[in-house]
């Protein structure tokens, strides 16, 4: 037999008793065709992106050793019982170290943004004296203007992309 692990996401719309009857479900089913050695409330956690409706999910864990029917079987099951968003079934090495549940204390990459009505942004000096001071590369490449012509010197004509004499070409219609 081999060395699973099964994460399930669940619906946190549902009461809390329903949640742990699914659980409980796959927990029974695990243990009736396999040996389970591994389990872990993880609790609920806020998700990357909406699963119907849902922005968070009830996480279980479970770790445990099974034939591959039984695979099937929790697969067709869970996919039908009300109140799962996601569940996935992987396979690891026997020496594979048990998953801990991610920490939620740590902010979010929204805690840092600030918002437009939070005031200025502290800046460093040497970034507000860079704004402040204009760089002399740039002095450098302005393009220069072409010299004024003298009274009397006569402007070549611009080409006008026609040959003396010819016709302009008709457009394709």
């Amino acid at each position: 037999m081999r060395e699973y692990e099964l994460v399930l996401m669940l619906d946190p719309g549902q009461d809390p008793a329903a949640r742990d009857a699914v659980a409980q479900e796959a927990k029974r089913q695990i243990e009736t065709a396999g040996t389970l050695k591994h389990e872990n409330v993880w609790g609920l956690r806020k998700l990357a992106y909406e699963i119907k409706q849902r922005n968070e999910a009830d996480y279980r864990w479970y770790r445990f050793e099974a034939p591959t029917e039984l695979l099937e079987q929790l697969d067709h099951n869970l996919k039908i019982a009300d109140g799962v968003l996601r569940f996935r079934i992987f396979k690891v090495d026997s020496d594979t170290p048990i998953m801990v549940p991610p920490a939620t204390s740590a902010p979010g990459p929204s805690a840092s943004r600030e918002r437009p009505g939070d005031g200025p942004s502290p800046r460093s000096d040497e970034s507000a004296a860079r704004q402040a001071a204009p760089e002399p590369a740039a002095a450098e490449t302005a393009v220069a203007e072409p010299p004024a012509q003298e009274a009397g010197e006569e402007t070549p004509p611009e080409p006008s992309g026609e040959a003396d004499g010819d016709e302009p070409a008709a457009s394709p219609e």
